[in-house]
């Protein structure tokens, strides 16, 4: 046991693995090995898909080879939403929960990371930080729920006369079940077509979007602008943490740039017989789900594919640290972007905000986004080797662009799809699950790179600048 606790404290992200892969292997045990949570006793669901489905939801990442509704009982789903708050809020809690069960004899500098990361004042704060992350949670999901059930029942009769439910529970369910997975990224719905029956409607597209962004932004932001309540009007920016601004900034203008190429892009696609109230909720709407949440009030698939290269651009970058979303992130996008402008400018350091990045977390964010980059890469040639002959043939563009979709979709943890999910070869399932993962570990990763301390090299030779450009 010793040992094991050594090696958990010496390499946190073990612990990390172990809680997802645990998380994800339980959930398939119990969606294959209980008959009660298939719909359909008769049709009961495969090891493959059971896993599948638990992968998708412990890594909220919602993509799905089994209709949610219909292939799984009440049981099945409350198993699902279960796993996407399990791991929704694992990412916000697990480093955590290593700090203060096995690291309480020493390592002040990982305890600092910790409270640093997550937003806390102090080390002091460690403690509570855990208490913290769960009210948040409970408190956005409790607001969503209210809002969307006080809907759903407001509007019962209009709904189940289109089949969205059969009774008031029902609906009353499908807000609890809609809520979590929102505020969690997951994109997990109790329909087929996700939330487009409800895309003209204001109320579900910003309570859903409200809840996305929030758990999006990540603790630590939330934290910090809770704390800035307290502070003057006049210097609530000025008192923010730099990390905080960034991510204020970089989520308002990648919402912008994605809300303005989805009206440009769609005008005479998706959009063309939408009239314009409509047209500015989905194009809203498809800005903020591409944050990595997974829902959809448009169908993908009829997306151009202009509109799909930028919906994976912005599920790349994803959400922000510590949240419940994925990506490599938007404040590593900031910072690789800073970097580069100030390279341009011939600026040897990156200032902002008065206040200069240190060049570790310049490196830090060209590992992260190289790496996901890597990954998606190796990822996507395996899946168009084994899918292509679907085609019939090795050249087509459209299943190129469905399985690159696909890919960012995976290992940004969103969810979205063109439809490829449910078509996908066994090997090409298994390669998307080892995605899902790897995208959920991926912050966690993050945090151990900070915890270690920085290896000093014994020999140092001389320098040689190759060219660059």
């Amino acid at each position: 046991m010793p040992q094991l606790v050594g090696s958990i404290n010496q390499y946190p992200g073990r612990a990390s693995l172990t809680w997802y892969a645990a998380l994800i292997l339980v959930g398939f045990a119990v969606l294959y090995f209980v008959p009660a949570c298939a719909a359909d006793p008769a049709a009961p669901i495969t090891a493959l898909d059971a896993l599948f489905t638990s992968t998708s939801a412990s890594c909220v990442t919602g993509l799905i080879v089994r209709s949610t509704p219909h292939d799984f009982s009440l049981l099945g789903q409350a198993v699902i939403i279960a796993l996407v708050q399990l791991g929704g809020i694992g990412i916000m809690t697990v480093t955590t929960f290593i700090v203060v069960q096995f690291d309480r004899s020493g390592s002040l500098r990982r305890r600092k990371v910790v409270a640093e990361t997550l937003g806390a004042g102090d080390q002091g704060d460690i403690r509570r930080i855990l208490r913290n992350v769960l009210v948040m949670t409970g408190l956005c999901e409790a607001v969503g729920f209210a809002i969307l059930c006080a809907y759903n029942l407001a509007n019962y009769e209009h709904y189940a006369e289109e089949g969205l439910w059969a009774s008031q529970a029902d609906a009353v369910w499908h807000a609890l079940f809609h809520s979590i997975s929102a505020f969690c990224n997951a994109g997990f719905a109790l329909h087929d077509q996700s939330l487009m029956p409800f895309a003209d409607s204001l109320v579900v597209n910003a309570t859903i979007g409200l809840l996305i962004v929030i758990g999006g932004l990540g603790f630590p932001v939330v934290n910090d602008l809770w704390k800035s309540r307290k502070r003057p009007a006049a210097n609530r920016w000025s008192g923010l943490q730099l990390h905080t601004k960034i991510m204020l900034i970089g989520t308002g203008v990648l919402l912008v740039v994605g809300f303005a190429s989805f009206l440009a892009l769609e005008h005479d696609g998706v959009l063309v017989d939408d009239p314009v109230t409509t047209r500015v909720l989905k194009a809203a709407f498809h800005s903020i789900t591409c944050r990595t949440a997974g829902f959809n009030t448009v169908e993908i698939a009829e997306l151009t594919n202009a509109m799909l290269f930028i919906s994976v651009l912005l599920m790349m970058i994803g959400a922000g640290p510590c949240s419940t979303g994925g990506g490599f992130k938007v404040s590593t996008a900031a910072i690789i972007t800073l970097r580069a402008w100030a390279t341009f400018q011939g600026y040897a350091r990156v200032n902002l905000f008065r206040r200069t990045l240190p060049p570790e977390s310049v490196e830090r964010a060209v590992a992260t986004a190289m790496l996901f980059v890597g990954v998606a890469a190796v990822a996507l040639t395996g899946l168009l080797v084994i899918e292509q002959s679907a085609f019939g043939h090795t050249g087509s563009a459209g299943l190129f662009m469905e399985t690159l979709f696909e890919t960012i979709s995976a290992l940004g943890t969103v969810g979205l799809s063109t439809g490829l999910t449910v078509d996908l070869k066994p090997a090409s399932r298994a390669i998307v699950i080892v995605l899902m993962l790897m995208g959920r570990l991926g912050p966690i990763t993050t945090f151990v790179a900070l915890s270690h301390s920085a290896r000093n090299e014994r020999v140092e030779y001389p320098t040689e600048e190759p060219l660059v450009g």
